[in-house]
C-alpha cells in the first residue's frame, strides 16, 4: 500500500498519565517549528508528506499508550496492523507485493517520526521492514509473492536471527547449521535476543551450510509452527518493553529448499547489507527519541520555578538545551547522509552507515540523559516520560552491531579507501 498523507488534521492529545505536564502538539511544535526553518535536512515535498502521516499516527496510536505499553510489556499487534494501512509495514518493498517503494533516506524520516511516539515500538517495526526487505531483494519471484502481501500488511510478522549465545559481534563464528536432505534443509541451533521471537510468523534465519566464516552461511525463511522450532521464555529487559524479545530454537527444524533465500552461500552477505540499513533505521529511533527528549525538557524546564524563578532562565540550563538540539541535529544529518549514501549506492555507504549510528546512537542517549537531570528527582518518576525513553534508547548503542564495531568497521572502511602508498 502507497502513503498517502492525511486528508485532515487530527488534534493532538495528552500523553497520558505519564505526560500530564504538556500536550503532544504544544511540545510538537517546537521541533515543527525548527523544521520549518531548516533544522530538517533538505526534505523532499514527498518526505514532508510523509513525515507529517508518521507525526499524526504517532500523535494518535503510539505515544498516548506508550507508557502503559511499557507498563505492562504489551506488544500492540493491532496498532502495528494500522500502521500498515498507512503504508509502514513495507516501506522499502516494491508496490507490486504490497509495498510502498519508497527509499532508505525517506525511512529515516519516516521512522524519526513514529520513535517520537514510541521507539519500543518503532524498533520492531524497523526489524520486520529489513526482513520484508531482504525478501524483496534477494527472493525469487515465488516467495516475493508468497510472503510480501502479508508481511506489507503485518498480518504475518516478522523476525531477523542472526545473533547466537555464543556469537554476537562475531557474527560470522555462528554454528547454527543447516544440512542438505533430499530436496529439504534440516536446521539445528539456537538464537538469542530475537525482537518478536514468540510470536512473530516468519524469522529469518542464518545458519551455516558449507565451511567455517562468512562464506558458509546462508539464509532460510522459517514459519512459525514449523516442528521443532521453539521459544525460550520472555526476556526481562531494561527497556523495549512494547516487544517481546526470547531465544528461539531449532531442533531438526526441516524446511523445503524453496525457502532458502538467495544462494548458498550468500548468507552472510544479505546479512550484512540488511544490518547497514538497520544501523541507519535503528540511529532514526534514536534521533526520534532524543527529539522528543529535547522538547519535553525545554517545556519543563519554563514551567519549573526554584529561586524564585524559571530554571529555565538559568544560564546553565540554557547551555545544556543548547547541547541536546546540537546533538540531536547533528545525529539527524549524519543518520540522512547515511540513508542517502545507501539510496545511492555509494562507496562510502558502510562506513557512513556505521559513523551514524556510532554518533547518533550515543550521542542521542546522552540527550535524554541529560533531558533526565533537567527534570531532577522528576525525571526518574515513571509519572514523567523521560526515563522510559532513556531506558529504550540505551540498547541502541549495542544492538545492530555494537559501537565498539561500528569504530572497528570505520577504521577499516577509511584505510580501505586510502591504501598505503
Amino acid at each position: 500500500m502507497s502513503l498517502c498523507c492525511p486528508s485532515r488534521v487530527v488534534t493532538r492529545g495528552l500523553a497520558g498519565r505519564a505526560f500530564q505536564a504538556c500536550s503532544y502538539h504544544a511540545v510538537r511544535t517546537l521541533s515543527t517549528d525548527a523544521a520549518e526553518s531548516g533544522q530538517f535536512f533538505a526534505l523532499t515535498e514527498d518526505q514532508s508528506g510523509f513525515k507529517a502521516v508518521a507525526d499524526d499516527f504517532a500523535a494518535r496510536e503510539l505515544l498516548p499508550f506508550a507508557a502503559r505499553w511499557d507498563a505492562d510489556k504489551h506488544f500492540p499487534v493491532k496498532t502495528l496492523v494500522k500502521a500498515a494501512e498507512l503504508g509502514f509495514g513495507g516501506i522499502l518493498v516494491a508496490e507490486d507485493v504490497g509495498g510502498s517503494g519508497l527509499g532508505r533516506a525517506d525511512a529515516a524520516v519516516i521512522f524519526e517520526a513514529l520513535a517520537y511516539g514510541d521507539i519500543s515500538v518503532t524498533a520492531y517495526l524497523t526489524i520486520h521492514n529489513m526482513v520484508a526487505n531482504c525478501i524483496d531483494k534477494y527472493g525469487d519471484e515465488q516467495q516475493r509473492q508468497e510472503y510480501l502481501p502479508q508481511l506489507t500488511q503485518m498480518q504475518t510478522l516478522a523476525s531477523y536471527c542472526l545473533t547466537e549465545p555464543g556469537s554476537g559481534s562475531d557474527a560470522a563464528s555462528l554454528k547454527t547449521k543447516a544440512e542438505k536432505d533430499g530436496s529439504d534443509y534440516v536446521i539445528n541451533g539456537a538464537k538469542a535476543f530475537i525482537s518478536g521471537g514468540g510470536v512473530s510468523d516468519l524469522y529469518l534465519v542464518m545458519a551455516r551450510t558449507g565451511q567455517s566464516g562468512a562464506k558458509g552461511i546462508s539464509a532460510f525463511l522459517v514459519t512459525k509452527g514449523t516442528p521443532g522450532l521453539t521459544f525460550g521464555k520472555a526476556e526481562g529487559k531494561m527497556g523495549w518493553n512494547a516487544q517481546p524479545t526470547c531465544a528461539v530454537m531449532m531442533d531438526n527444524v526441516r524446511v523445503p529448499a524453496a525457502n532458502l533465500l538467495g544462494e548458498e552461500g550468500q548468507g552472510f552477505h544479505i546479512a550484512m547489507n540488511a544490518l547497514n540499513g538497520g544501523r541507519v533505521n535503528i540511529a532514526s529511533c534514536s534521533v526520534g527519541g532524543a527529539q522528543f527528549c529535547t522538547d519535553v525538557a525545554s517545556q519543563y524546564v519554563q514551567t519549573r520555578q526554584q529561586f524564585g524563578k524559571s530554571i529555565g532562565t538559568f544560564q546553565n540550563t540554557e547551555f545544556k538545551l543548547a547541547d541536546m538540539a546540537t546533538a540531536v541535529h547533528a545525529s539527524r544529518l549524519m543518520v540522512r547522509h547515511a540513508a542517502q549514501a545507501l539510496d545511492n549506492k555509494a562507496s562510502s555507504a558502510t562506513m557512513d552507515a556505521a559513523m551514524a549510528k556510532r554518533f547518533a546512537t550515543d550521542a542521542c542517549f546522552r540527550v535524554a540523559d541529560d533531558a533526565l537531570q533537567l527534570h531532577g528527582g522528576y525525571g526518574y518518576l515513571k509519572d514523567y516520560p523521560i526515563e522510559r525513553v532513556l531506558r529504550d534508547l540505551r540498547v541502541h548503542s549495542i544492538l545492530e552491531g555494537t559501537n565498539e564495531v561500528m569504530r572497528v568497521i570505520i577504521a577499516r572502511e577509511m584505510l580501505k579507501q586510502r591504501p598505503a602508498a
